[in-house]
């Protein structure tokens, strides 16, 4: 098992922090968050055209053919700026797809989201707040030769901008995945604590919908799995950015004469900084090496790594906020970007603590 980067792996990588310098600075991402819809469109349109959109989708849906390796290196640099992007929601509702589509919804969807010349989300959660199959409740009825659902789902990324939603609904008391065009929905955009990935309410009040092959819940875990992949690749990004952050504030800033970085104190916050960030990297690697391998340990190593990256980030990103000191607890500092995401990125698909009850149902605890 080697995480290190190929020579091709480490010019995407550059190539990509580069993109993102350029295209995603935080003062953009500043502006963008305060717009209705929340996401940059220049930037969604620029990332399609790089092919980023395609990159783990099969060539013979339109994809790039990729592993999710390349995809992981993506996530991380994105999350390294905190890129106001739907990348992630649409390569989930790509994801449900591909493990639970037939044929024709295959070629019909994948090449759409490969281009980004529509938005993909999924919706499983709903208002109060839980991710396992107990919680579903929106109702899936037959109607004609589709179905109509009925009820809410909450939390959706993006699920205000969507063209397109994978939704969970239960049909004859199985959970069923549907799927729903995003004009056939009422979606408000949520207020939440981390504004640069938006959320969204829908109320799916009789929309039409169209059965996803005879995906149920386990195409919903598959999904599940993949966003714990890559939602601890772009956690490793902001950890990692969020250590440099503290790093060079300790060496520029000056107290009793000397850079705070001198005292002890400081010293050992950016050592544990540290210690977290390459044991986070440890952690998400492993995870993205067994989704890009098809690894049965995806299994073990999804929840592993979403649970340690969560927690990893959000103390860190705290951490950043204390050894900037009084400017670090104002608003309007990066710092609190950076928390923010970390907060909200521990609690989607499911907080630390479901990771860990997953994990122990695996091994027999």
């Amino acid at each position: 098992m080697d995480f290190t980067y190929s020579e091709e792996q480490e010019m995407l990588r550059e190539g990509a922090r580069r993109f993102l310098a350029d295209k995603s600075p935080l003062d953009r991402v500043r502006e963008i968050v305060e717009t209705t819809d929340g996401y940059d469109a220049e930037l969604w349109g620029a990332i399609g055209e790089q092919g980023w959109t395609a990159m783990h989708i099969p060539e013979h849906y339109g994809g790039a053919g990729f592993s999710y390796a390349e995809t992981a290196i993506l996530l991380h640099e994105m999350g390294r700026v905190l890129a106001p992007v739907p990348f992630l929601s649409s390569l989930l509702a790509a994801e449900a797809i591909l493990a639970g589509g037939d044929d024709a919804q295959k070629a019909e969807w994948l090449p759409k989201l490969a281009s980004g010349e529509i938005i993909g989300t999924v919706a499983v959660a709903e208002p109060a707040g839980d991710w396992d199959e107990a919680s579903v409740a929106v109702a899936a009825s037959r109607d004609g030769d589709g179905f109509s659902l009925t009820g809410t789902k909450s939390f959706v990324t993006a699920g205000h901008v969507a063209d397109l939603l994978v939704v969970a609904a239960r049909l004859e008391g199985e959970v069923a995945l549907f799927l729903v065009g995003g004009d056939a929905v009422s979606a408000t955009k949520l207020v939440t604590l981390d504004t640069t990935r938006s959320q969204a309410t829908v109320e799916l009040a009789g929309a039409a919908a169209v059965r996803l092959g005879a995906a149920g819940w386990d195409v919903v875990e598959r999904v599940y799995r993949v966003a714990g992949t890559a939602l601890s690749s772009e956690q490793v990004g902001g950890l990692e950015r969020t250590l440099e952050m503290a790093v060079e504030y300790a060496k520029d800033r000056k107290q009793f004469g000397r850079a705070i970085g001198s005292f002890q104190a400081i010293k050992h916050l950016c050592a544990d900084m540290l210690v977290s960030l390459e044991s986070a990297r440890s952690a998400s690697g492993y995870a993205v090496w067994a989704l890009a391998t098809g690894s049965e340990e995806l299994a073990v190593a999804a929840p592993l790594a979403k649970a340690y990256c969560s927690e990893a980030y959000f103390k860190s990103a705290g951490d950043n906020i204390q050894i900037h000191g009084g400017i670090g607890f104002t608003w309007e500092h990066d710092a609190h970007l950076y928390f923010k995401r970390a907060k909200s990125t521990e609690l989607l698909f499911g907080s630390p603590q479901r990771q860990r009850r997953e994990l122990a149902d695996r091994v027999g605890i």
